[in-house]
């Protein structure tokens, strides 16, 4: 994958996987029909710190499921994570796409806004298929709605905040991309591409993570540290007003700011794309 210092963005990476959990735990029921409910080994590929591997740890009791992922103070939280739920959970140092060919196979692969870190996007979900036991299912998590937490009217600052900075994000997206190496330009039709991957029964659902306020405190802290990092990423796209704004929300002393509001919530949709290789193996 590219150059980002996933370690360091280890605390985010856990908070966010937290307050986005309640659609792992959905996905899980359409997992159960897919997989005939006991799946033998599962691979959480780009797992982090292992908060969704821990949630299919809890799910699937009698499977080997295992935690994938390059960095190992990732690995090594997710290890502490098992270790507190008091689930079965095995760790792998494996780079992605390449360093995944030798895990062998699994009835389950799992992989969550990781692909589109690659610069070949097809090429990592045909690797991802080659994964699977005949029969094995490939779960995909890409294409999310962009979370939501903070009214149009913020009280100060120009009206509708959020809206620009999604397009902010979209075009440090757009940037990321074509910046990655051996970038590939590609229809992103997730669905279309699991099957040029040579899967078939393949299917798209979406999950609503709703968490209206007043948030918790780890869920508002997630919500602090997502906005924290679009400042730092979106400093060039945005007008001194719209910095200003954000500067007051991220102000721990400013009794408007994301530490105080009563307002704050956090609203989004993650999709997850479904496909099954063929018993033959083929």
């Amino acid at each position: 994958m590219n150059d980002f210092d996933w370690a360091a963005l280890a605390g985010m990476l856990e908070l966010e996987g937290e307050a986005h959990s309640p659609y792992v735990q959905q996905a899980v029921e359409e997992l159960r029909h897919l997989t005939g409910g006991a799946p033998r080994r599962i691979l959480d590929i780009g797992s982090g710190p292992g908060v969704a591997a821990c949630r299919l740890a809890q799910a699937f009791p009698q499977a080997e499921v295992v935690a994938v992922d390059g960095s190992p103070e990732l690995l090594a939280r997710a290890e502490e994570r098992a270790g507190r739920l008091g689930v079965r959970l095995r760790t792998r140092v494996a780079g992605f796409p390449e360093g995944i060919d030798g895990l062998g196979t699994a009835d389950l692969v799992w992989t969550a806004q990781v692909v589109h870190h690659v610069g070949d996007q097809q090429d990592a979900l045909g690797r991802l298929a080659g994964l699977l036991a005949p029969g094995g299912v490939l779960a995909v998590v890409e294409g999310e709605m962009r979370a939501r937490s903070l009214p149009r009217d913020l009280g100060f600052g120009r009206p509708g905040l959020q809206a620009r900075l999604d397009v902010a994000m979209a075009e440090r997206f757009s940037r990321m991309r074509d910046e990655l190496p051996g970038s590939v330009a590609v229809v992103e039709d997730w669905p279309g591409m699991l099957r040029a991957a040579g899967l078939d029964r393949v299917r798209s659902k979406t999950f609503l993570v709703d968490r209206p306020a007043p948030l918790d405190e780890r869920t508002r802290q997630s919500v602090r540290q997502s906005l924290e990092r679009q400042r730092r990423m979106c400093t060039e796209l945005l007008d001194a007003g719209d910095a200003a704004t954000l500067d007051r929300l991220l102000d721990p002393a400013d009794p408007a700011g994301i530490d105080r509001r009563a307002d704050l919530f956090l609203l989004t949709a993650k999709t997850v794309h479904f496909g099954l290789r063929p018993e033959d193996g083929s």
